[in-house]
């Protein structure tokens, strides 16, 4: 039991340094390259991480300013809302 729950940890440790070379406003995107409908929702999936590590790192945002414009809107908006549970395929039922 105790080597399940450390190679879990190593590998959320793993996963957090993974995902987090993709933040918003890490300098990868200009206005002649901007970050479009995908990362947009690569980007709303990070965003809890993102709004973490931006309070340690100035220059990481939880939004890139450097999008496409309302494509990029649209993934980031989807992403937040099925990665907080708005979007559910599977709900409970009541047992009344």
């Amino acid at each position: 039991m105790k080597k399940k729950i450390t190679l879990l940890f190593i590998i959320g440790i793993f996963t957090i340094f993974i995902t987090t070379g993709c933040l918003p406003g890490d300098g990868t995107y200009t206005s002649s390259d901007p970050a479009g409908f995908f990362w947009g929702i690569w980007h709303g999936w990070l965003a809890p991480i993102s709004l973490i590590i931006g309070f340690i790192k100035d220059n990481i945002r939880i939004y890139e300013v450097n999008n496409t414009g309302w494509w990029y809107d649209l993934g980031f908006y989807i992403a937040i809302i099925s990665g907080f549970g708005g979007i559910s395929f599977f709900r409970k039922k009541d047992k009344n």
